[in-house]
């Protein structure tokens, strides 16, 4: 299929995926094991044969405004970076966003950190999807563990709860 990984539907695989993730998984959704050593995107491209270009990284953000902080994520291809303190912090109204903390990201969502995906966040988070993912066929993501992946329809990623897809990128 997609690197040089064995691929199986994720409802087969649930040992595999974060709590959130597993009780938030689609059908059409797959789930390889990885080395957790080799989750870090580039890591992971290199030693499983995965082109960046189909690999997409998601990254949780801390919006701040008159003391409040709203979390959001951010999906974009591996090639890319998100423009934070640009798109992201006018598209959620912030005066000022920064990458969440890694204790606040992995305590809210409920996943391991370099594994935090979409699919499972907490109810209301925004998640901004780049419009390159949106159109991209198959992308791989995390599955909220580091000894995995998922393997998901970037259209998929454009219809999960509080997604909305706008140009992330400059």
């Amino acid at each position: 299929m997609v690197g040089k990984l064995e691929w199986v539907p994720a409802e087969q695989g649930r040992e595999l995926l974060a709590a959130p993730v597993a009780a938030a998984v689609t059908d059409g959704v797959r789930v390889a094991a990885i080395d957790p050593e080799l989750a870090d995107t580039a890591a992971f491209c290199e030693r499983y044969e995965v082109p960046l270009e189909i690999s997409a990284n998601c990254v949780v953000v801390a919006a701040k405004r008159g003391g409040e902080v709203t979390y959001a994520a951010c999906m974009v291809l591996a090639t890319d970076r998100a423009d934070v303190n640009g798109v992201v912090r006018k598209h959620l109204g912030a005066r000022k966003v920064s990458f969440a903390p890694m204790d606040e990201a992995t305590s809210l969502t409920g996943m391991e950190y370099g594994g935090i995906t979409p699919v499972g966040l907490p109810a209301g988070w925004p998640v901004l999807v780049d419009e390159a993912v949106a159109a991209a066929g198959d992308v791989v993501i995390g599955s909220g563990l580091r000894r995995s992946k998922l393997l998901v329809p970037g259209k998929s990623l454009a219809a999960l709860p509080g997604a909305e897809v706008i140009a992330l990128t400059r």
